[in-house]
């Protein structure tokens, strides 16, 4: 039976849960640590804990958070976790999360600056603070999308329309077209491969170009591939390289890469979802070098700039194709207004959430001092731990750091001289030691392969990450190897 007669929850319980839950994220975020970073459940076992039909009556909201507490929250990996340390290590701030429950609570549609001026007028405003923080030209015109695989799904989209080959009016299928391609480093992220796919481009016509010694994109490589596809009939569509790959956060050579897309008319998308962000920090605007020459860039302030995901920009030098690409303006949506912006006009989505909210209160709340003061903190953090990795006899370093990830792996000082035959066994070892590290619920880590070497990632982004819980978390690390010697004997070879 319903509790009241009201369609909506009554303000009063409103607030009195509102509260509730403002203190226990708040309880939740100063001390996170009290839960494992990774959780330890089973497959299967959270949905066997939920009813497989909905409920026919409404229930307290007591209730509905008890089950939050006690089905959903030991189904979580923390993310929030100052010890979560895998993949890019994102941190959700409290300002940001205040600026989401506003949007939230708001609920507005910013399609056209007509249903909600303020949020079309916001986003302007505050991806122009951005755009000079990274020390972007005016000339960039910036929309946010919700990932970093739209952002780029969307700059690829509008590199094909710039060929000016029909494709929005007439499509691909069924036409005489050349194969378009496409290029990018073979340690790009795989979202310029999906969205070569979804374009219709496909996988075969994604040229992976070879890297160096520091992961960075051979631009020789690349001018000879053009050259190669021009030669065969082929038609280059546009070219990615990467400032912060998913690896090893290396830097491809922006400024060599421009020039080479200059030479062939290709248009240049730059993929800084992560490293872009460094660029704040007037010591690391270096790390954008030849950016300005980009038709499209894109950066994630959910990765690294405090804001919850989801918040990916996307910067284009050329927004009047951006809008050729994507503009459909039906009867139901036409307005008179003149001299705005309609955001529906750049993007896949025609709804689109007051995102803009959260990042302008990062921006207010911690102003761009304290912002590059924390950007600076976590590149210290990770160059601390590389040092006393690279000292360490039986770790090794395996990329370089140019931002907060280290790339590392374990190398026992036993099979030191014989690493190079015994790839397999300490690949093995690695993998045993990564899922050791993430079962103790003390830290989580992530990894990637590099010359068919496994390596492990820790990665330092989160606002509540100390130089004490890095330190731990290198103590985890050696701990854990340490117990492992069983292991390493067992797939210790004869020499």
């Amino acid at each position: 039976m319903a509790r009241n007669n009201s369609l909506d929850m009554t303000s009063a319980e409103f607030t009195r849960i509102g509260n509730q839950l403002l203190e226990w994220l708040a309880n939740y975020l100063d001390h996170s640590e009290r839960f494992p970073v990774a959780t330890k459940v089973e497959p299967g076992s959270i949905r066997k804990k939920l009813p497989l039909t909905p409920p026919l009556h409404s229930e307290p909201m007591e209730n509905i958070l008890l089950d939050f507490e006690n089905i959903i929250v030991p189904g979580l990996t923390h993310w929030n976790h100052p010890s979560f340390m895998g993949y890019f290590s994102i941190s959700s701030s409290k300002p940001a999360i205040l600026g989401e429950l506003l949007s939230a609570g708001l609920n507005v549609n910013g399609m056209l600056w007509k249903t909600s001026p303020a949020a079309t007028e916001l986003e302007e405003v505050v991806l122009g603070w951005l755009r000079q923080a990274l020390g972007l030209p005016p000339a960039f015109h910036g929309t946010i999308h919700d990932t970093a695989s739209t952002s780029s799904l969307v700059a690829m989209a509008a590199a094909r329309e710039s060929l000016r080959l029909g494709i929005r009016e007439k499509g691909i299928a069924g036409r005489d077209l050349r194969p378009l391609t496409v290029y990018t480093s073979e340690h790009a992220h795989s979202s310029i491969e999906r969205a070569a796919m979804i374009l219709g481009i496909g996988q075969e016509n994604v040229r992976k170009i070879p890297v160096d010694d520091s992961f960075k994109m051979n631009p020789d490589e690349l001018r000879e591939a053009l050259v190669n596809d021009k030669k065969a009939g082929n038609m280059p569509c546009c070219v990615v390289a990467t400032v912060g790959t998913t690896s090893t956060t290396s830097i491809d050579p922006v400024n060599a890469i421009a020039e080479i897309c200059e030479d062939f008319g290709v248009w240049l998308h730059v993929d800084a979802a992560y490293g872009g962000i460094a660029g704040m920090v007037p010591s690391m605007r270096w790390v954008l070098d030849g950016c300005e020459k980009a038709d499209s860039i894109v950066v994630n302030p959910h990765k690294w700039l405090f804001v919850p995901i989801d918040c990916s920009v996307l910067y284009c030098r050329r927004p009047e194709v951006l809008r050729k690409t994507f503009m459909l303006v039906p009867e139901y949506l036409r307005t008179d207004d003149r001299d705005v912006t309609n955001f529906m006009d750049y993007g896949i989505a025609l709804g689109r959430r007051f995102r803009a909210l959260k990042l302008w209160l990062v921006f207010r709340y911690f102003g761009m001092e304290g912002i590059v003061e924390r950007l600076q903190h976590h590149i210290s953090l990770a160059q601390k731990l590389r040092s006393w990795i690279g000292s360490h006899p039986s770790f090794e370093i395996m990329a370089p750091s140019p931002f907060s990830v280290v790339c590392f792996r374990c190398v026992p000082q036993e099979w030191r001289s014989r690493s190079e035959v015994m790839t397999e066994p300490i690949n093995q070892l690695n993998l045993r030691l990564l899922e050791a590290i993430n079962e103790s619920g003390e830290l989580f880590l992530s990894h990637t392969k590099l010359n068919g070497r496994i390596s492990l990632r820790l990665a330092v982004g989160n606002l509540q990450t100390t130089e004490q819980h890095v330190t731990a978390a290198w103590g985890v690390i050696q701990r854990i190897y340490g117990r492992m010697q069983d292991a390493v004997r067992e797939l210790s070879i004869p020499g």
